[in-house]
């Protein structure tokens, strides 16, 4: 399985990353909303596979969970999406080179903020809550255990679980770009995104879907996912954009651009 070389990692990161800030608002909204949907499959699968099993296996639970999870990024990197946390790494990296400009972030983040929490939770509301495939039984146990984890935790410990989420998500997306075919980047995709959920780092677009699940539910409030929503999306961004975009970029890209 043939891949990039990090440097040309890199030249392709800044390249995708100034195509992305360019699409048509209207191929942002698309792309957007079916990036949002498609992480929320990702974590219904989760739910729906590991809401019966027996709470004695411990992190074994986690671990399954996250062996099926990443069928959601499989689906953005191949399938074709936009997700927030991924476009965190690259739009900075094209920032960086001086290909778009600051506010073409903004606006791109805006968007996809917006659209992936529409896409998550058509699927969290429509399949999770009126299927019952979240609203019932274990499946509702395993939903509200897994939406309280993420709410339970302080601003500060959300913003820390935030970045470690989105360093290894973008590691996942930086690996997929690298490899040269499509069993390479399911491989590429696949590791990192089942470390992040096996460990249980906060990702602001899987919190979009399961929080509310649990909210449909009858649990918590609109409120508390606010509150979860502003350390997540700000530790993702520091993950995203200063662990792996700026850090490749200052090593890679750095003398290319002076």
């Amino acid at each position: 399985m043939a891949f990039h070389p990090p440097k040309e990692t890199a030249e392709m990161a800044v390249g995708i990353g100034e195509k992305k800030a360019n699409f048509p608002l209207s191929t942002q909204v698309v792309l957007g909303f079916l990036g949002g949907a498609f992480v929320a499959f990702g974590f219904l699968l989760t739910v729906r596979v590991t809401g019966n099993l027996p709470a004695e296996w411990g992190s074994i639970v986690s671990l399954i969970g996250g062996a099926v999870f990443p069928v959601g990024l499989v689906l953005v990197i191949l399938a074709g999406a936009e997700l927030l946390t991924g476009n965190m790494m690259a739009l900075p990296m094209a920032r960086a080179s001086k290909k778009i400009t600051t506010m073409a972030i903004v606006k791109n983040w805006t968007v996809l903020t917006i659209t992936n929490f529409i896409g998550a939770i058509f699927v969290a509301y429509l399949f999770g809550h009126y299927l019952g495939f979240t609203s019932t039984g274990p499946f509702l146990e395993r939903t509200v255990a897994m939406a309280g984890s993420k709410i339970d935790d302080t601003f500060m410990q959300a913003f820390v679980s935030g970045i470690g989420a989105n360093w290894l998500v973008c590691l996942a997306v930086w690996v997929a770009f690298s490899a040269k075919d499509v069993a390479g980047k399911i491989l590429g995709i696949w590791f990192p995104i089942m470390a992040f959920v096996a460990i249980g780092f906060q990702h602001v677009v899987a919190n979009m879907f399961i929080i509310p699940a649990a909210i449909f539910a009858g649990y918590y409030t609109w409120v508390d996912y606010l509150v979860n929503f502003v350390p997540v999306f700000l530790g993702n961004a520091v993950g995203g954009a200063v662990f792996v975009g700026c850090l490749y970029w200052f090593t890679y890209m750095r003398k290319t651009t002076q």
